[in-house]
């Protein structure tokens, strides 16, 4: 559903009034800098220098990371989960599951060995977040992977709730190749060039590095504070 902005122009007029100026009706034009320091960091890398990176950011993220193919995708998924200690499971409603052939995953094996799915329907409304509440491990997929800080990017919209990622015990998210870029500069064009293209933006972006953690009292850092305990990036060798 597409919004509507209301009351604009009376918004932007009270802040240049306020600011003592009239507004301005014209662009900016984009300062050209001399230095760009932001963009010589893994310049030229390629994705397998970027996921070597990934994994040795991983180690000081408390952050385990598996690498795996479409083929052997389901197999590693079920282990990874199997380690947490099973489910239930919650994730979001994704046609890429299907696509990575998850089906038989999810709606066979799980059901046989009596682990609970649950895939977020907007349809259910606060049922949805009462089962990431109780899920064990969340599944998700990041759209964008940074290197540089083993950083994941969700994109959160009526089939991806933001809450399957921080509600649970445990989040997984599922890291194609191809989604990996130096740093925040790469993800910030990236995503200035989705939105050029689809002319849509995510109602919720979230920049999810490893399990939720807190240095705030005498600088000693505690893991799973205000989120998930455990996290895993499995990568998956899409190229």
């Amino acid at each position: 559903m597409t919004g509507t902005i209301q009351n604009r122009d009376k918004f932007l007029n009270q802040l240049a009034n306020r600011l003592d100026r009239p507004r301005k009706s014209t662009s900016v034009e984009r300062p050209k800098w001399k230095f760009q320091p932001q963009l010589e960091v893994l310049k030229g890398a390629s994705q397998d220098e970027l996921l070597a990176v990934l994994k040795e950011q991983c180690k000081v993220i408390h952050t385990s990371i598996t690498v795996t193919d479409s083929k052997n995708l389901s197999s590693t998924i079920n282990e990874v989960v199997s380690n947490y200690g099973g489910g239930p499971v919650v994730t979001w409603k994704d046609e890429r599951f299907s696509k990575w052939g998850l089906d038989s995953l999810f709606k066979q094996e799980w059901p046989d060995q009596k682990i609970d799915l649950f895939e977020w329907d907007l349809s259910k409304g606060e049922e949805n977040i009462t089962k990431a509440e109780k899920a064990n491990v969340a599944i998700t997929i990041s759209e964008i992977t940074l290197a540089e800080s083993g950083t994941v990017v969700l994109f959160s919209d009526q089939n991806k709730g933001r809450t399957v990622s921080f509600l649970p015990a445990t989040f997984i998210a599922l890291v194609p190749k191809s989604t990996l870029v130096p740093r925040m500069t790469q993800a910030a064009q990236k995503m200035r060039e989705i939105h050029q293209t689809t002319g849509h933006v995510a109602s919720c972006i979230n920049f999810i590095t490893g399990p939720s953690n807190s240095a705030d009292i005498e600088l000693n850092l505690v893991v799973g504070v205000h989120g998930p305990v455990k996290a895993s990036y499995i990568v998956i060798n899409d190229l």
